[in-house]
């Protein structure tokens, strides 16, 4: 088969890689990159980690507002579509990368896989989430990462052609493990910071990021909290804080993002983790580390129900005492599959 993928952002190439692992072993893949994550340190630096294919084909879209970018993608996806006449087009998460790549497929009547279909943070007021229902709805083949996923597609009347696979992060995970290991004590030296003695934290979503007194509130209660910090930020969340003149306190540090395996590394070792992302959520429950999440919800409910996940939601002046009090329980159940997601999703396709 001739499958055509689209990425464009972080937690993409994270997933891609492990699917495009097994894609390729035995059909024929174009990777599309949107360029939604334009500059080195948001895709360069994963596509070096990760050891994905490079893209076949770069768009270098880049970054504006919500509809021209997904119009830009549009038009561009569909010129690579009409070329290569694939039997599938695969998108991943909830990006407008994602939606883009959707809709450029069914307007040509090309079927869509969506591998992470059906998560749903119930909040329409997050592009993340009209991105996920739209593709949801236009796909063909709808891959899960959880039995709540395929609740939630059969709410809406989607059941057909609907497999739970689990996540392709686990995949990814397990992979990184042992060469994040190797890279431990370097990674902690460069930065300073000793295991178990250091928070991380992350803040990338636009509901943060977009208003500058909520992003202002963050900053403030990550410089109240009385322990070390490495905060990789994000380049646009770094051009909104430099504006504002934030001053960090010495004991927050402000680093450049990092690449995917030093990232499983520095999360792997730290006591706490405070973060928006949704990736970063699993990833800190894999890994046996307790993680605050500075949102109202979550579309990976699991990890609150397990205890090893908190919303933190507008409790921000709270949030140097929850990093102190919040305790998880003492064992994890399994979610999210066996780690063979990417395998199950290519003998799905």
């Amino acid at each position: 088969m001739k499958i055509v993928s689209i990425v464009g952002a972080r937690p993409q190439f994270i997933k891609a890689a492990a699917v495009s692992r097994k894609l390729r072993e035995s059909h024929q893949e174009i990777l599309v990159h949107t360029g939604q994550h334009y500059d080195y340190e948001m895709s360069g630096i994963f596509f070096d980690g990760l050891e994905l294919p490079k893209p076949d084909v770069s768009l270098g879209v880049g970054s504006g507002k919500h509809g021209a970018q997904t119009g830009a993608m549009l038009k561009a996806i569909e010129d690579v579509l009409l070329a290569q006449a694939p039997d599938y087009v695969l998108v991943y998460g909830d990006t407008n990368s994602t939606l883009a790549g959707a809709l450029a497929a069914s307007k040509l009547s090309i079927r869509i896989a969506h591998v992470e279909a059906g998560l749903r943070s119930f909040n329409r007021r997050m592009p993340e989430e009209i991105n996920r229902v739209v593709a949801d709805h236009l796909s063909s083949l709808l891959l899960c990462p959880s039995d709540t996923a395929i609740q939630n597609l059969a709410a809406e009347g989607i059941t057909e052609n609907v497999h739970q696979v689990g996540d392709v992060m686990l995949d990814v995970i397990n992979w990184a493990k042992d060469r994040a290991g190797a890279r431990e004590a370097e990674v902690l030296k460069r930065f300073g910071v000793k295991k178990q003695s250091y928070l991380l934290a992350t803040i990338h979503r636009s509901e943060n990021t977009d208003d500058p007194e909520r992003l202002s509130s963050i900053l403030d209660a990550f410089n109240s909290i009385d322990e070390p910090i490495v905060f990789p930020v994000h380049p646009r969340s770094r051009k909104v804080i430099t504006e504002m003149g934030f001053r960090p306190g010495p004991h927050l540090q402000m680093i450049e993002p990092v690449g995917y395996v030093d990232m499983v590394a520095l999360t792997g070792s730290a006591r706490r983790v405070l973060t928006d992302s949704g990736g970063l959520q699993k990833e800190t429950f894999w890994l046996g580390v307790p993680c605050l999440t500075i949102r109202n919800e979550t579309e990976w409910v699991e990890t609150v129900e397990s205890g090893w996940n908190v919303l933190v939601g507008t409790k921000l002046a709270r949030l140097p005492d929850l990093v102190k009090e919040f305790t998880p329980p003492g064992s994890r159940p399994n979610l999210y599959g066996d780690g063979a997601a990417a395998a199950k999703c290519v003998n799905l396709l």
